[in-house]
C-alpha cells in the first residue's frame, strides 16, 4: 500500500507532468531543428512565434465564446487552433519574404541570420504584449479533470489521490498525432524527401531539380503549425504569459541540441530528456521516501536536489555538458 502511494505521488508530480511538458518541448524543438536543418540558422524568434500563435488562438477562442460556441467538455481553443495556424503561417511567410529572403539572397552568414531573428523576436514580443497584454491568461474551459484526486481517494483506500488533467491527455494525444503525420510526411512523401535532400546537401539537391523556394515555403508552414500547436498546448496546460514563452526558448534549444540539432527525431526525444531532468531534479522527494520508509518522517529536509527557482539552470547545464562531450547530440545531427 505504501509503495502504491509513493508511485501515485511520483505520477502526480513527476511522471505525468514530465510527459506533458516533454511533449510540448518536443514540438517546439522539432520546429527549431527544422529551421536549422533546412534554412541553416538558429531561430531565436521561435519562442515568441509560439506566443504569437497562441495569442491568436486565445483571441479566436474569446470570439467563439462570445458567439456562444464551445467544444463541450474539451477546450474551445481546440476549435481556434486552425485559425491560429493560418495567421501564424502568414506572419512567418511575411518575415521570410521581406526579411530573411533579403539576407538569403545576399548569402549572409548564419550569425547574421541569428541577429536578424533576435530583432524579429523583440518585434513579435512587443506585438503580443501590445495586443493581449503581459499578464497571465487562463483560457482553459471545458472539463478540467479526467480523474479527480479527491474522487480517486474516496473511491480507493489510497492515501494519495491520483489526478489527471484534461489538458495532459490532450497534449499527449495531439503530440502523438502531430509527430506521426510529420514523420510520415518527411519520410514517405516526395516533398518530405526533397526537404531531407535539401537539408543534407543543398548543392546536390539543386542539381537534382529541387525547387528551394518551395522547400523554404513548406518549412515555414510546418514550423508555424508546430509553433502554434506547441504554444497552445503549453498555454492550456499552464497559462499564457508572453515572457514565459521567451523563457522556454532555453529548454527548447537544449532539447534540440541534446537530440542532435537538425534531427527531428532526436529533437523529439530531447524534449523528454530535458523535461524529465528539470522536473525530477526539482521535485522534493521527502514524502516519497517516507512512504518507502527510507527516511525518518520527522525530518525537516525536503530531499530536493535543486530549488525550482533554478529549473532553467538544469537545461543550461545539460546544454553545456552535451556541447562539451557530445556536440552532435545523443542522435547524430543534420539527419532530417
Amino acid at each position: 500500500m505504501e509503495f502504491a502511494n509513493a508511485f501515485i505521488l511520483l505520477c502526480n508530480f513527476v511522471i505525468v507532468p514530465s510527459i506533458t511538458y516533454g511533449s510540448q518541448l518536443a514540438l517546439g524543438a522539432i520546429g527549431v531543428t527544422l529551421i536549422y536543418g533546412v534554412l541553416r540558422f538558429a531561430n531565436f524568434a521561435y519562442g515568441d512565434l509560439m506566443a504569437f500563435g497562441t495569442m491568436v488562438v486565445i483571441l479566436i477562442t474569446w470570439w467563439l465564446q462570445s458567439m456562444g460556441i464551445s467544444f463541450g467538455i474539451l477546450p474551445t481553443a481546440l476549435l481556434a487552433i486552425p485559425f491560429g495556424i493560418v495567421v501564424t503561417i502568414a506572419i512567418s511567410l511575411f518575415f521570410d519574404q521581406y526579411v530573411f529572403k533579403y539576407y538569403r539572397d545576399k548569402k549572409s552568414s548564419s550569425v547574421t541570420f541569428i541577429v536578424v531573428s533576435l530583432g524579429i523576436m523583440f518585434l513579435l514580443n512587443a506585438i503580443v504584449r501590445i495586443i493581449i497584454g503581459p499578464n497571465d491568461i487562463n483560457f482553459m474551459d471545458g472539463e478540467r479533470f479526467i480523474i479527480n484526486a479527491v474522487e480517486f481517494k474516496n473511491s480507493t483506500q489510497f492515501e494519495e489521490g491520483f489526478s489527471l488533467k484534461t489538458t495532459q491527455v490532450i497534449t499527449l494525444i495531439t503530440t502523438a498525432i502531430t509527430c506521426y503525420i510529420l514523420f510520415y510526411f518527411l519520410n514517405k512523401t516526395k516533398t518530405g524527401k526533397s526537404m531531407r535532400a535539401y537539408s543534407n546537401n543543398e548543392d546536390l539537391a539543386l542539381l537534382s531539380g529541387i525547387n528551394p523556394n518551395k522547400i523554404i515555403l513548406i518549412t515555414w508552414i510546418i514550423v508555424s503549425i508546430l509553433a502554434t500547436i506547441a504554444g497552445t498546448l503549453y498555454g492550456l496546460d499552464k497559462s499564457f504569459k508572453p515572457f514565459t514563452y521567451f523563457n522556454n526558448l532555453l529548454p527548447i534549444f537544449a532539447a534540440t541540441i541534446v537530440g542532435g540539432i537538425g534531427n527531428p527525431i532526436g529533437a523529439f526525444y530531447g524534449g523528454f530528456v530535458i523535461a524529465f531532468s528539470e522536473i525530477a531534479l526539482t521535485f522534493a522527494y521527502k514524502k516519497f521516501l517516507i512512504y518507502l520508509t527510507i527516511i525518518d518522517p520527522n525530518t525537516t529536509n525536503l530531499i530536493q536536489y535543486i530549488s525550482t527557482d533554478y529549473k532553467f539552470a538544469i537545461s543550461f547545464a545539460i546544454l553545456v555538458v552535451v556541447l562539451i562531450f557530445k556536440p552532435q547530440g545523443i542522435f547524430k545531427g543534420k539527419l532530417i
